[in-house]
């Protein structure tokens, strides 16, 4: 059995925003689950939601799914429905107008006249247009019903909301909406998250998990990172300090243990030892490594190409019309913009796995693309080792080729040897990059790469990517991600591909103005 916690103690308090940190493994999912069962102990009239499960499909559209999370609202209406049905029809036996007036009152000190248009932004905020939040929750993907999930239990403001990675689920428009709307919750958070800047924004506290201990700071997450390495180098300092002492003494003690005219001075020194309390040094975090293979010959542009391309599934529905864009070696682009809006799709273009209905893909012969999606992650063999998943992909090869590889990221020792499916989801992904590599592509497409990876992972991967010396585009939603890689950020709307000359701050500039216009803050 696993012991997660030892000890620990952690006490949220009323208004506070907690972000929960720490390596993939550790138990952060875990605790959030104990404490929206209320295994760990939790007032019973804190009023908490934890949002994990999509919203179930049904014919309810999605605007009404939003307002039924409101439990009391809810209630109110239906009794004074009730009431006022009683009243109509004459089977009133007096104390009912009394009643209906109280039920007036309270939906009145709640607005819940209001409710419809606080949901409707919400949703709006979310990336629901006004025709999909009347659309039935039956006809939304699982992505979009983990939104509607979010968008209830934002609606319905908990005493404690609790929330698992929720920028996995959201594209960065929507994301940076929440950032927004979180700076104002009026009860407390505890959040999840790999999202460095995600955290910047919201965090009041930061609570850091690991060696089976919860440590609270307060701040946003980089005071978390200056006050934990301060916090470390002062252990240290008090940990080598305290050894010299000890050694100290401990010569003394050695030096006249057999004196006998020293002996009361020797135990004197044993029982000062004895009373020193006991320092334990800095358990060191390894340092996450990766490292893309680039053993290949540089060679001359045009690399990969889309020229005047239009497609389209259906011809009523086209999703890139005369679409124009090129990459090279040197590239290092970041392609942003709304769910739905054709990102992996275009990605599918560039690498030929969908062929334009009008326009041409120019690929150089020498190009090798190495992709990398979700997908790759959720197809790995997990009745396999991840030694015996690269030996069948790539046969022939010796055992410590396949071993060696899967140590550019970290996958080494037991960890090579263990089924698939009992490594962590972080794990998972780098066993699917060790995989990706093993060709040695000189080119990378990444369809949100960064989905499971704790943020010292997203750090290797960038600095990976960065020392790289071939191309690379990729789809990402982590903004400080895309500012560690990216030297060209693409923005996807409206049928094609806009280049932002200024880079993530005048994209990020755009949507709050955007927001702004559109009433959504």
């Amino acid at each position: 059995m696993m012991v997660l916690l030892a000890g620990a103690d952690v006490n949220l308090a009323w208004g506070r925003r907690y972000g929960l940190v720490g390596r993939n493994g550790l138990g952060k999912t875990t605790l959030l689950k104990m404490l929206a069962t209320r295994s760990l102990r939790v007032p019973a009239h804190i009023s908490l939601l934890h949002v994990e499960q999509e919203v179930a499909g049904d014919d309810t559209p999605a605007l009404q799914s939003v307002l039924e999370s409101d439990t009391v609202r809810e209630d109110l209406l239906q009794r004074e429905r009730e009431l006022s049905a009683q009243i109509a029809t004459g089977r009133a036996e007096g104390s009912e107008a009394a009643q209906l007036a109280e039920v007036y009152a309270k939906l009145e000190e709640i607005e819940a006249d209001k409710a419809p248009a606080r949901a409707s932004v919400i949703l709006a905020g979310l990336g629901f247009t006004p025709k999909m939040q009347q659309q039935p929750t039956r006809e939304f993907s699982g992505g979009w019903r983990m939104r509607l999930a979010l968008a209830r239990a934002l609606f319905a403001r908990p005493d404690l909301l609790l929330l698992d990675e929720p920028t996995n689920m959201l594209d960065v428009r929507a994301i940076l909406w929440l950032e927004n709307y979180l700076q104002t919750w009026p009860s407390t958070i505890l959040v999840v998250s790999h999202d460095r800047n995600f955290l910047n924004a919201i965090a009041t506290d930061i609570i850091h998990l690991h060696s089976q201990r919860l440590d609270g700071y307060r701040g946003d997450f980089e005071t978390f990172i200056k006050s934990k390495q301060e916090r470390l180098l002062n252990q240290q300092r008090e940990y080598e300090a305290q050894q010299q002492y000890r050694q100290h003494i401990q010569v003394f003690i050695d030096r006249f243990r057999y004196n006998a005219n020293r002996a009361s001075q020797v135990q004197s020194k044993l029982k000062m030892l004895e009373k020193l309390p006991e320092l334990k040094p800095v358990d060191k975090e390894l340092e996450v490594v990766m490292k893309f293979p680039d053993g290949f010959e540089k060679f001359s542009p045009p690399i990969l190409q889309l020229d005047e391309v239009d497609f389209y599934y259906d011809p009523k529905h086209v999703i890139f019309s005369r679409l124009s864009v090129s990459a090279d070696l040197e590239s290092r682009i970041c392609v942003v913009g709304e769910n739905g809006a054709g990102k992996s799709t275009m990605l599918k273009l560039l690498m030929g796995d969908l062929a334009p209905v009008r326009g041409i893909r120019h690929a150089h012969r020498n190009l090798k693309i190495g992709y990398f999606s979700q997908h790759h992650v959720e197809q790995l063999d997990l009745n396999v080792s991840a030694v015996e998943l690269l030996a069948r992909r790539f046969p022939g090869r010796p055992e410590e080729e396949y071993r060696h590889q899967l140590g550019r990221y970290g996958i080494s020792g037991e960890l090579a040897v263990r089924p698939v499916a009992s490594l962590s989801g972080g794990q998972k992904s780098r066993v699917a990059f060790a995989q990706m590599t093993m060709p040695c592509p000189n080119f990378y497409i990444l369809d949100e790469p960064t989905n499971h990876l704790d943020m010292e992972t997203i750090e290797a991967l960038g600095r990976a990517l960065n020392n790289f010396r071939g191309g690379v585009i990729l789809v990402s939603h982590d903004e400080r991600f895309i500012r560690l890689v990216c030297r060209e950020l693409w923005v996807c709307e409206g049928g094609g591909v806009t280049r932002v000359e200024g880079g993530f701050d005048q994209y990020r500039a755009l949507l709050q103005e955007q927001f702004r216009r559109e009433g959504f803050l």
